[in-house]
């Protein structure tokens, strides 16, 4: 939908004189008829669907981002560096890939209701995400071979906040969604500056979840601009509009296409995949879902290589799809659900300019030095604890 023209606006006073002159008529008695075809309340009550519909536009997604938060889309939403071949110049692994998705900020998970192995409140969210952004540069930087990468891709997946889409969520968040909205702003601001004074050159795709929605439902229509996602990465996108290292793509549509090299991604949040079951867990529906979308992007001309997608709290990294775990982890929904256990993780991985995806390294948000063990290697007997 587009803003509030001056053409839509001219329009709609074309209409209201037409709609007066006919009022006027009908007043003085003239039987004839209006100058457009329908009765007089059937015109009324399509200018008032006009006159809704102009006030809708009127503060639009086009209006918030370019009248309130000055925002252009002036700026490229593929940078340079992410497509020209610096193998030659730069002899690097490629361009590495940190996928941040399902951090549900705001929720609280007791430990004592999942045994013991997880626990999640604002605190604890604070300190994962700044563990992710520092264990992604020691891999990136301490535990690579000439570590000199042009930039990277920080990816942001969708259901940033817990949301109040259920009722127990609303009764047991730590809090309201306003205050959380402006807080994990702050932490990603954070981030967002870290990669970049590391690794130069930071960019951003980023598409909406289902838990920071506006509507009880979720709906088709206007997904992104009814979610706090999309208002999370618009505040991003409008802090770092005057850093050059630092651009955003934020699609409008729940698909953020782009490409690292000459390899196609395409991201979405993933809840528009469904099904599963105690078999095969969610990589049936992830692979039918995959299949059913790259036969219609084939179709449409937007073809990709790799499906990037969360929501399903579950690290799954291959060459065709990678799905991405959770910064919250194990919670109350997956052990009454007896689904398997996942450690809080998020999806590291470095795009090369020929080889396409090459190393991949998921990110642990907790520290698990006690749960691996001191000894680098050791024989597990039958028995021992």
């Amino acid at each position: 939908m587009g803003r509030n023209t001056p053409e839509s606006l001219a329009r709609w006073k074309s209409r209201r004189k037409e709609l007066d002159r006919a009022r006027k008529a009908k007043r003085d008695g003239d039987k004839s008829e209006p100058t457009q075809s329908g009765s007089i309340p059937e015109q009324v009550r399509l200018l008032q669907i006009e006159v809704q519909r102009l006030k809708r536009e009127a503060v639009s997604h086009a209006m918030v981002r370019d009248e309130i938060l000055h925002l252009s889309n002036s700026k490229p939403p593929i940078p340079e560096w992410m497509t020209e071949d610096h193998s030659k110049a730069h002899r690097s692994p490629g361009v590495p890939t940190l996928f941040a998705s399902d951090w549900h900020w705001g929720e609280v998970i007791d430990r004592d209701q999942i045994g013991g192995v997880n626990s999640y409140d604002l605190p604890i969210a604070r300190a994962r995400a700044h563990r992710l952004i520092e264990s992604a540069v020691d891999l990136l930087k301490n535990h690579m071979v000439r570590p000199d990468y042009p930039g990277i891709v920080f990816a942001l997946g969708g259901d940033m906040f817990s949301g109040d889409i259920h009722e127990e969520l609303t009764r047991t968040n730590e809090a309201p969604i306003m205050p959380l909205v402006l807080d994990v702003w702050g932490v990603l601001i954070w981030c967002i500056e870290r990669l970049a004074n590391e690794f130069g050159q930071v960019f951003v795709p980023c598409v909406s979840g289902n838990h920071s929605r506006t509507t009880h439902k979720m709906t088709s229509k206007e997904r992104n601009h009814l979610s706090f996602d999309w208002l999370l990465y618009s505040m991003l996108d409008k802090y770092f509009e005057k850093d050059s290292r630092v651009s955003f793509l934020i699609p409008e549509g729940p698909d953020a296409l782009f490409r690292v090299y000459g390899h196609r991604y395409l991201l979405t949040h993933g809840d528009q995949f469904r099904g599963g079951d105690g078999m095969i867990g969610a990589l049936g529906p992830i692979i039918r879902g995959d299949h059913k979308k790259r036969s219609r992007n084939s179709q449409i001309g937007m073809e990709y290589d790799t499906l990037l997608l969360g929501h399903w709290h579950q690290l799954i990294q291959m060459q065709r799809l990678i799905v991405n775990g959770s910064l919250k982890g194990y919670d109350e929904y997956a052990q009454d659900g007896n689904f398997g256990f996942e450690p809080p993780r998020q999806a590291l991985w470095v795009t090369h300019p020929e080889k396409g995806i090459t190393f991949q390294m998921p990110v642990l948000v907790e520290d698990n030095l006690e749960k691996c063990g001191l000894n680098w290697v050791s024989v597990f007997e039958r028995g021992a604890a």
